[in-house]
């Protein structure tokens, strides 16, 4: 997929855990972990917005395209 997910790098860089990032956005650790390993087919927009607002970040710091893959 061209779409890679960065979630991992910007969590990583704000020292969140998955579950404490997906208490405060309101989704479960395991459809957090579907996002970040990039198997999720769609995000809604209100989630995008839930975890920029948390990791305060914009949403190319988590999503990137790329034509290579």
């Amino acid at each position: 997929m061209p779409i890679i997910i960065n979630l991992d790098v910007v969590m990583a860089k704000r020292k969140i855990s998955s579950g404490e990032l997906a208490e405060k956005i309101g989704i479960s650790q395991a459809n957090l972990s579907i996002l970040k390993t990039g198997k999720a087919k769609a995000v809604r927009f209100s989630t995008l917005e839930a975890i920029c607002r948390e990791l305060d970040c914009q949403p190319g710091d988590i999503l990137e395209y790329s034509s290579d893959q």
